[in-house]
């Protein structure tokens, strides 16, 4: 309809011109000195219009011949722009593809193009590092501090990422803190700083950081209990002989974080700085928990071995698992352990024995070779440290 409309305009506007031009009878005279010209109108008007057409075209064509100049700078900077995109694009290929040597040479020459100088510098800053060259990778960085703002916060998370891979924790630490300040804590930054605790074996900042990415489910459900359990047993070690020091541990950890190589390392470490109360208490409540894997660990024959605090009180307990635990040897090991120490001597050589009719094991052979040598009974006492011997070869 729209073409339509103008080809109708079109037609309309011919007919009037030619109604007009035929209709005018019009002339115009032109005199000069020795000349005298006479025109019609329709020819003047003609003549003017193709002349200020040849005019216009004149004019265009003068305008275009001058600005070649500028147009074909305007194209060489198009070009160098679009040689520039392709040489950063080519830094950031190399780096991903571990060529450093060929990503620093690309990054570099990007920079020197102005193509995105600040993230040129830090592919730069990352090659540089990956190649072993901690001059240009300083140099480097500090070029991308100098040349944008915007990218202060990438430059302060891959300087400390750099810091972390050197095993600089400290220094990573303190830019971290300067990103926080800009920033704020958000999920990689805090990522980072875990790192760089557990380089400093900063168990206490590891497992803040671990808690605090739990909730935000910033890491793997299957990696949150590993490097829990990592930090608490390196919290444990630290605290080793420190009785004071490991009754506050134990007070701090929640439930859910009690597994069971923690649970036995800190009732290990209570138990060898004389805490037997506590260290008594915690295989209490593993036991009482139901732990997965709890009656195959050592922990009972740990509960066997603490000396000190109310035996009977721990003989009458695990009298009490026996009663649903009556085939465990290690339990009735620890009775007898715990029976000879209150010198309850027939009790104790009978859970010994029926430790053995169920295990054969080197520790209750010398337990009832000890306890048999105690009532005089030497040939019998004699035949079990045999056995004991025999049981270590075995093993």
């Amino acid at each position: 309809m729209k073409a339509l409309a103008w080809l109708l305009l079109l037609f309309a506007a011919a007919v009037g011109v030619v109604w007009g031009a035929s209709s005018n009878g019009g002339y115009v005279l032109l005199v000069l000195p020795q000349w005298r010209v006479e025109l019609s109108l329709n020819f003047t008007i003609l003549l003017l219009g193709v002349l200020f057409l040849l005019a216009y075209a004149g004019l265009r064509l003068v305008s275009w011949v001058g600005s070649i100049p500028r147009r074909a700078s305007a194209y060489q900077r198009r070009r160098r722009r679009e040689k520039s995109g392709e040489v950063f694009q080519d830094a950031v290929r190399f780096l991903f593809e571990g060529r450093y040597g060929q990503a620093l040479k690309r990054a570099d020459q990007a920079h020197a193009a102005g193509r995105a100088p600040a993230l040129a510098a830090l592919i730069a800053a990352r090659s540089a590092q990956r190649l072993g060259d901690p001059v240009r990778q300083q140099a480097w960085l500090d070029k991308a501090k100098a040349e944008d703002a915007r990218t202060e916060s990438a430059t302060l998370m891959l300087e400390a990422e750099m810091l972390i891979e050197a095993r600089d924790f400290s220094a990573a630490l303190v830019v971290l803190g300067r990103l926080q300040g800009r920033e704020g804590r958000h999920i990689a930054a805090l990522r980072l700083e875990l790192r760089a605790y557990q380089g400093l074996e900063d168990w206490d900042g590891v497992l803040k950081l671990l808690r605090q990415l739990a909730k935000r489910n910033a890491l793997s459900p299957t990696l949150v209990p590993v490097l829990t359990r990592q930090a608490l047993l390196g919290k444990i070690a630290q605290c080793a002989q420190d009785g004071p020091a490991l009754r506050a541990l134990l007070e701090s950890i929640p439930r859910d974080e009690r597994q069971l190589p923690v649970v036995l390392a800190l009732a290990e470490s209570l138990a060898a700085a004389q805490e037997t109360s506590a260290a008594q208490a915690l295989i209490e409540e593993t036991a009482q928990r139901g732990l997965e894997g709890f009656w195959e660990s050592p922990l009972m024959t740990l509960y066997g071995q603490l000396s000190g605090g109310d035996q009977t009180a721990r003989i009458g307990q695990a009298e009490t698992w026996l009663r649903s635990h009556r085939h465990h040897a290690g339990l009735l090991l620890a009775l007898g352990r715990m029976c000879a120490r209150q010198r309850l001597w027939g009790k104790a050589q009978s859970y010994l024995e029926a430790s053995l009719g169920l295990a054969q094991s080197q520790a209750a052979h010398l337990e009832l070779a000890r306890l048999l040598e105690q009532l005089g009974q030497t040939d019998a006492a004699n035949q079990h440290y045999r056995a004991a011997v025999a049981a270590h070869n075995t093993h």
